[in-house]
């Protein structure tokens, strides 16, 4: 089986693959002080906790944009996985050419996001991931990734919120129901919310006039993905799996070039 291994900025989301299916898919925070044995040790506790065998794990690949976790991560999978992990770069063969102006400042998750969301699309896409931070992903009909834009991630904004007005509380963000607030946290709900939804809107309908990719195929991922993506019909497409989908395309492709080569 295959161990795949998002490692964002707040949550490190893993998901085991049998082939193409997913076995099992869970979260662990993001904690910069963790030792090697304590990555290994809770890895393998949750994938037995979930029934999987952690010495059916054949292959880990993980796509991080956490750098100073990444050598007690690695060495706690060799450890107690038994296999060296693949870490996605700029340099992986994923099947996506970045033409950005600086390809090493584009995150991994966002290559492997373009990855499945080209899969999907079989042509020209926007992909939006709604996390930390709000990416929108342009890829081009050859499976380019030409252009980016970075927002901050709606929880991130409501933390700025309500951690700079003394007056304003830490709400839960949902869709209010109605835009006519008439309390502080409706209002607030409603600011991110109908904010986000807005700013989908803008920014998809802008990326599509300026690339002339009209019928990009627009796919959204990320936590609080579900939310926009129910309100708005400018999102065709909203999968939660994303990103560890794309980390297992590009598993398999390099798993296939490396048969042809033998």
């Amino acid at each position: 089986m295959l161990l795949t291994i998002d490692v964002g900025n707040t949550n490190i989301t893993m998901g085991v693959f049998k082939e193409k299916f997913l076995q099992g898919m869970f979260r662990m925070t993001t904690k910069r002080p963790r030792t090697s044995d304590e990555y290994g040790m809770t890895i393998c506790g949750i994938l037995e906790h979930r029934a999987i065998d952690p010495e059916k794990i054949r292959a880990v690949i993980i796509a991080s944009v956490v750098p100073d976790i990444m050598h007690s991560l690695t060495s706690g999978i060799i450890k107690y996985l038994h296999t060296t992990p693949l870490i996605v770069s700029e340099k992986t063969d994923t099947g996506i050419r970045v033409i950005t102006e600086n390809p090493s400042r584009t995150g991994p998750d966002r290559i492997v996001n373009a990855a499945a969301g080209y899969e999907l699309a079989k042509g020209p896409a926007v992909v939006i991931d709604f996390g930390t931070a709000t990416t929108y992903d342009l890829i081009g009909p050859d499976g380019t990734l030409e252009a980016c834009i970075i927002a901050p991630g709606i929880e991130t904004a409501g933390r700025s919120l309500w951690g700079g007005a003394a007056m304003l509380p830490a709400i839960q963000i949902q869709k209010p129901e109605s835009v006519l607030a008439r309390d502080t946290v409706a209002g607030m709900q409603g600011g991110l919310v109908f904010g986000a939804i807005g700013q989908t809107e803008y920014i998809v309908k802008r990326l599509k006039e300026e690339s002339g990719y009209t019928d990009a195929y627009v796919i959204a991922t990320g936590g609080l993905g579900r939310i926009i993506a129910d309100e708005t019909e400018c999102i065709d497409l909203y999968d939660p799996q994303l990103t560890l989908n794309g980390l297992r395309l590009i598993y398999d492709r390099i798993k296939g070039k490396k048969r042809k080569e033998l």
